[in-house]
């Protein structure tokens, strides 16, 4: 297959491509924002460094996809991050929801970054070479992120019954949206095109296949129901996956990380 560049791309396929970029870079810009916030006050001195860290690489992550997004269709990354209304944000319902606790960070950062991990395999080999290489360094650093995630699902789900009993309560609450992750999003031209290995709900169910055998291993409820070849979800996922409504907590996280450039849009800095 030859290597369309974003001129060659017909309308429908751009728009997608458009939409998946947008999507992607929320997912991670504001979860960057959201852990974040655990700096200086984690649990364990190493904590506040190592979820720093994390953060830091989500905003790098999303400053290079919007770069993607505006060289698509035009505009300054800035602006785009930065200078949106909050219902605008495009970002999966998973990331709505205030840090919590401890153990309510550690379950979101894994069940976001796991399938996070399956979409970017979905992307490593796209036919649109610069998203293919931007994946390419996300990968190798998402990479320590899931081993860092995995290690603190572990400590947490063996490390007593308050740290456990904590963990479970978020991944109830977790669980619905986490579906989101890889919803909201018109894959099809994306696939056709060869931007996207493949549909998005077959990405999710890599994802969930994967996750199947970790859960039962660490004993932790697993909220899935195989039918014939596919895992279901016992309940309906929800509606709105990627907006435009919003929490009233995002809207205050918005509210943090939009501040400095909403008191002058147009300083350079």
């Amino acid at each position: 297959m030859t290597t369309p560049t974003a001129e060659q791309l017909d309308r429908k396929t751009r728009a997608a491509l458009a939409e998946l970029l947008l999507a992607m870079a929320d997912d991670e810009f504001v979860l960057g924002f959201w852990d974040s916030e655990w700096t200086g006050i984690a649990p364990v001195l190493e904590e506040d460094v190592a979820f720093a860290s994390l953060a830091q690489d989500e905003i790098g992550h999303a400053q290079a996809l919007y770069r993607l997004l505006t060289d698509l269709q035009g505009g300054d990354p800035d602006r785009v991050a930065f200078g949106r209304r909050s219902e605008e944000y495009r970002h999966a319902r998973l990331l709505d929801h205030p840090r919590t606790d401890w153990a309510f960070s550690v379950a979101r950062r894994f069940l976001y970054d796991t399938a996070d991990a399956a979409r970017l395999d979905a992307l490593v080999a796209s036919a649109f070479r610069p998203l293919a290489e931007v994946v390419a360094k996300m990968r190798r650093e998402e990479t320590y992120h899931l081993l860092h995630m995995h290690a603190w699902m572990e400590r947490l789900a063996n490390g007593g019954d308050e740290p456990r009993s904590r963990l479970v309560h978020a991944l109830d609450h977790l669980w619905p949206d986490a579906l989101c992750v890889l919803s909201g999003v018109d894959d099809g031209p994306l696939v056709a095109a060869g931007v996207l290995a493949e549909p998005l709900a077959a990405v999710e169910q890599r994802w969930l296949g994967g996750l199947a055998p970790v859960f039962g291993r660490l004993g932790l409820p697993f909220p899935f129901r195989r039918d014939d070849d596919r895992l279901e979800p016992r309940t309906a996922p929800p509606a709105g996956c990627r907006g435009p409504e919003r929490s009233d907590d995002f809207r205050w996280l918005w509210e943090q990380f939009t501040m400095v450039y909403r008191s002058d849009p147009e300083a350079i800095w």
